[in-house]
């Protein structure tokens, strides 16, 4: 089977680069794993598109030399057997809140006996290699988010879950529980606090930690805090800001 390459740069405590995919796009999805990132993530929750949009869009990634990912709209089995088998190699699933939570996620993305997940991969043969099969629990990355004040407060219960490889921080949602606005530097709240002890934890019990970033700064930060996998914003964002600045450096010039 095709080897995870964000498992082998977390084996060498490297951090891996996310790109964030919520545009209805191939095209983009194609240039974004061409950019150097280390995976892109199809983020089926808040993306602007469907569920059948998702295989093109993990066809253009697979093209490219970055890890498919997905984030899952919820913790639905038929959807997340779905999105394995269409060839994700990590999957992100929101408002994990629970250890029953957890352990549903991990029964839907692992075959038995760590789950009850259907064999059926299809585009997973194609894409990961004849032998799928044999070794999909090993190489499947499976994070739970944590973005409630209520998985905060379970994250090292979550964390113990066998077959749950790490979890990854929505510190928007998160700040948004705690009765922060989003709009709040993360660093001048409790939420930094919070999320160095979640990152400590991860460190803690060897699990994968990520986290989606809004800006560099933050990415920085969570660099050196040693997080496994950091995601510098979206796609639109990424457009949104370079944008913005060729357009302020060429009004300055005129």
């Amino acid at each position: 089977m095709r080897h995870n390459g964000l498992k082998q740069l977390a084996s060498q405590r490297t951090t891996a680069i996310n790109a964030w995919l919520s545009s209805d796009s191939g095209y983009v999805a194609e240039v974004l794993g061409h950019c150097g990132f280390d995976a892109v993530t199809v983020d089926l929750q808040h993306g602007q598109f469907g569920i059948d949009a998702v295989p093109r869009l993990l066809q253009a990634i697979s093209a490219t030399p970055a890890m498919p990912w997905v984030r899952c709209s919820g913790n639905d089995m038929a959807e997340l057997n779905k999105l394995l088998d269409m060839g994700a190699y990590g999957v992100i699933c929101p408002m994990i809140e629970t250890v029953e939570q957890a352990r549903q996620l991990v029964s839907a993305t692992r075959y038995a006996p760590l789950g009850r997940r259907s064999f059926g991969p299809a585009r997973g043969l194609l894409y990961g290699g004849s032998d799928y099969l044999a070794h999909a629990n090993e190489e499947v990355l499976v994070l739970a988010m944590i973005e409630t004040q209520d998985g905060l407060e379970n994250a090292e219960e979550i964390l113990q879950v066998p077959g749950l490889d790490g979890i990854y921080i929505g510190p928007n949602d998160l700040a948004l529980s705690l009765g922060i606005s989003p709009a709040t530097p993360w660093q001048e709240s409790v939420l930094a606090d919070h999320i160095h002890d979640l990152l400590a934890l991860c460190q803690r019990y060897e699990k994968y930690s990520g986290i989606f970033c809004g800006d560099l700064a933050m990415a920085h930060a969570m660099q050196s805090a040693g997080v496994s996998l950091v995601t510098p914003g979206n796609d639109t964002q990424l457009m949104r800001s370079e944008a913005m600045q060729r357009i302020q450096m060429l009004r300055e010039a005129s």
